[in-house]
């Protein structure tokens, strides 16, 4: 029964870790930028957009397509950098768990 007793504390504290973490992903803000930076995102952990920085240079109209070009490819970038510090949160918390390959806790 001890034993029992024990797994479910250490399932609420693991639920709690997980509640937490997901509150920080919406706090973590990362940049993505293309174009050698002409063109900066900034999104959550969640991969919520919270900015676009467009360098003036760029804003000529014959060159629409480019820049829209360049935003796609920014906010690429700071997704996969948001999704890498979600995965790096989730190894810190789960570290040593028996838990399947490519589970996906967020």
């Amino acid at each position: 029964m001890k034993d029992i007793m024990g797994l479910m504390k250490q399932a609420q504290a693991m639920q709690q870790k997980l509640q937490d973490a997901q509150a920080e992903l919406d706090t973590l803000e990362v940049d993505g930028t293309a174009g050698g930076g002409v063109v900066t995102v900034k999104v959550t952990g969640k991969g919520n957009l919270k900015s676009i920085n467009i360098d003036p240079s760029l804003l000529n109209p014959d060159e629409k397509e480019i820049v829209e070009d360049l935003i796609v490819a920014a906010m690429n970038d700071a997704r996969g950098k948001a999704e890498r510090a979600a995965q790096e949160r989730m190894e810190s918390i789960t570290k040593g768990l028996p838990l399947p390959p490519g589970l996906k806790l967020f």
